[in-house]
């Protein structure tokens, strides 16, 4: 009796997330037959899926004989072409942009949101959020799932919930200080804009504020970014990782341990993949993530390729969950670009600067192309009070800055730096990556 109790105060769903290895593996075969069955309703797989036995799928490993689906097959198919469920069952669609190309569109059943703020009230109370404390969500709603999928998670794990949204800064900070915020869900840039704010404002928040917990996500962002983050604060902020091919946030999450991103494997069944090969790759080694969903019941999709590089954490975790973690994102393979002839990730840029204690907040890189040579200009904004130093200093700062750019980049790159708050900013994911070579 004792030990019941021990996990229920533990884990959110200890039905789930307190199974055996071989428990939850025979589950997910289970919702991976399902999951197919469904799947073969979707004009999409229709075709695809016609010739797989149910019968042949005896063990997760099996998904591989499945074929892959990737971004573009959503956007060729787009509105309709992946549901497998009358129109009439679902309730909620969201829509990526489209600023790249052909929108994609992801339809929600009522039980698939039932789902999905389950899964996120696990991730919320594995961090140690809990009822009684109050939510503030500064990330913006609407068609972007970030939004929708903490704020209904909080709300069903029995948060006070403030949709507060994004931007507005100063109203955000008032909000916080009126109604004692104890919890935040923030983009990585804006939690470091607002960090400007708060300072031209003279506020303390490890003084004049309650908060104790920030979770981070919807953009890469680096430990220095998250140091940063939590020494200004005073809070512990934990990674979170989603897409809205896959819901939404809620994916896989931070535990206390934060020695990676436990992925809810009752939910999603994960492999890692060479992005070049498509083969699997052992344990441990870098590659692309590519997710099978095991509980969607109108939009199932069958190895999604995230373009997302991760990999997967050997060994257990110490708070006893079976579920496999992640390695936190290094980036997307979309995302990287090739300079003089090496592989370069904006996220390396990061890790640079944010460990730099004269570097500011913001930063961007661009991309150019003079008398057919790329050229890379990082341009960094400093702190106020070195900016107003004499010329020498700044010139040391620029030359350790571009020292320790080409030792981790292997090129070198133009360093400008510039004042305080003068990079573009918005309230959506930061734009880091200007590139003009196609121009």
């Amino acid at each position: 009796m004792l030990q019941n109790l021990q996990a229920e105060e533990s884990y959110w769903d200890a039905k789930h997330e307190a199974l055996s290895r071989d428990g939850l593996e025979a589950l997910q075969v289970d919702r991976l037959r399902e999951t197919v069955r469904r799947a073969r309703r979707a004009p999409f797989y229709r075709e695809r899926l016609q010739e797989i036995s149910l019968e042949d799928i005896r063990s997760p490993q099996d998904v591989a004989h499945l074929p892959f689906t990737t971004k573009q097959d959503l956007r060729d198919a787009y509105p309709y072409g992946f549901l497998c469920q009358p129109k009439d069952r679902f309730v909620r669609l969201h829509v990526s942009s489209g600023t790249t190309g052909q929108a994609t569109a992801v339809f929600y059943t009522r039980k698939d949101l039932d789902t999905w703020a389950d899964l996120m009230a696990r991730c919320l109370y594995m961090t140690g959020a809990r009822p009684g404390d109050t939510f503030q969500n500064l990330t913006g709603y609407g068609l972007f799932t970030g939004g929708l999928g903490f704020h209904y998670g909080a709300e069903r794990l029995g948060m006070l919930t403030i949709p507060s949204g994004a931007g507005n800064s100063k109203r955000q900070i008032q909000l916080m200080k009126d109604f004692d915020t104890t919890v935040i869900h923030i983009i990585p840039s804006y939690a470091l804009r607002l960090m400007d704010v708060m300072q031209e404002l003279g506020l303390d928040p490890k003084r004049d504020l309650s908060l104790r917990i920030a979770y981070l996500g919807a953009e890469p962002y680096s430990e220095e970014v998250r140091s940063r983050v939590e020494a200004f604060y005073g809070v512990k902020v934990f990674n979170s990782y989603g897409l809205s091919e896959m819901n939404g946030p809620g994916v896989a999450f931070e535990c206390r341990f934060q020695n990676g991103l436990h992925i809810w494997e009752d939910a999603y069944l994960v492999e890692i993949v060479d992005p070049d090969t498509l083969e699997p790759v052992p344990e441990g080694r870098l590659g692309e993530l590519v997710l099978t969903t095991l509980t969607r019941e109108g939009m199932p999709l069958i190895r999604y390729r995230t373009k997302d590089l991760t990999r997967i954490l050997p060994g257990d975790c110490p708070c006893g969950r079976p579920h496999r973690r992640l390695d936190r994102i290094q980036g997307r393979s979309d995302d990287m670009f090739i300079l003089k002839g090496v592989n370069i990730f904006p996220i390396q840029v990061e890790q640079v600067l944010m460990a730099i204690p004269e570097v500011g907040n913001n930063y961007r890189i661009v991309l150019d192309r003079q008398n057919n040579v790329d050229t890379m200009t990082v341009e960094v904004e400093v702190t106020d009070k070195i900016f107003v130093e004499d010329m020498r200093h700044l010139q040391r700062i620029r030359n350790r800055i571009t020292k320790e750019l080409k030792s981790e980049l292997l090129v070198t790159p133009a360093v400008s730096l510039v004042e305080p708050h003068s990079l573009p900013k918005n309230d959506g994911k930061a734009v880091r990556l200007i590139d003009r070579r196609n121009l």
